[in-house]
């Protein structure tokens, strides 16, 4: 399979606080930006939509009673945090960043536009999209396969814990097997639960083919955007 020219990566809030309960872990974070910086130096484009599950989740907030267009408010502005976090570590480690954000915040990153986005993209740089969608009642999972789609990238990797989809939970049954390729139609037959509703919908409407793999293995993400037997891809056909 070729290697991708233009990716988009959904990487969660979560992820990027590793062991710890809130906030950063450097080693993790350290180790995202290595693999990062691997692909783009191969030549790959590479867009990235990070959650922000590490700071605020807006679900959580609603249920605990706030108004959920506020909740969700609040959960854009994690995201943009996390966005300024990951620009700073991987300039630190000499990959050039820009951020752009569906929410307008000076100083802080760009407004979101497409065509800025591609120029930087094509440029070498690294973007990274904060703020969600802009819009509340929408995952970040949705604004990946926005982006993505507005971006014309090659693939939509979602970075997990896991690697790949499997028929079960593997933590559970010992018998689960990962799937290699899926189709979209299969994956919703199954209710595999890989995106949120939105989120397949766009992709299958798109024709944008999606990985899922773990990101916590090492030189995974090369080895998925190399088109390499990594993770679950999920198709119109498998």
């Amino acid at each position: 399979m070729a290697a991708a020219r233009r990716i988009l990566l959904k990487l969660s809030g979560e992820a990027l606080m590793g062991p710890e309960g809130f906030g950063y872990h450097a080693e993790t974070m350290a180790g995202f930006v290595g693999q990062i910086r691997d692909v783009a130096a191969a030549g790959v484009q590479v867009g990235i939509v990070v959650g922000g599950g590490n700071l605020f989740r807006g679900a959580t907030g609603a249920l605990s009673g706030m108004n959920r267009a506020s909740a969700d408010s609040m959960g854009m502005l994690a995201t943009v945090m996390n966005a300024v976090a990951l620009k700073d570590a991987l300039q630190q480690a000499g990959v050039d960043a820009r951020v752009q954000t569906a929410v307008h915040i000076a100083h802080l990153g760009e407004d979101f536009e497409r065509d800025t986005a591609v120029r930087h993209l094509e440029a070498g740089r690294v973007v990274i999209f904060g703020g969600g969608t802009g819009s509340p009642f929408f995952t970040t999972d949705t604004a990946a396969a926005l982006r993505a789609a507005e971006i014309g990238a090659d693939l939509l990797l979602k970075a997990t814990k896991v690697d790949g989809v499997y028929t079960a939970d593997p933590k559970k049954d010992a018998g689960a097997t990962r799937y290699h390729t899926l189709s979209f139609d299969e994956a919703i037959e199954k209710n595999l639960g890989v995106l949120d509703t939105a989120a397949f919908a766009l992709c299958r409407e798109q024709n944008l083919n999606l990985v899922v793999f773990n990101v916590f293995k090492p030189g995974a993400l090369k080895r998925v955007v190399m088109g390499e037997d990594e993770g679950t891809r999920v198709t119109l056909s498998s």
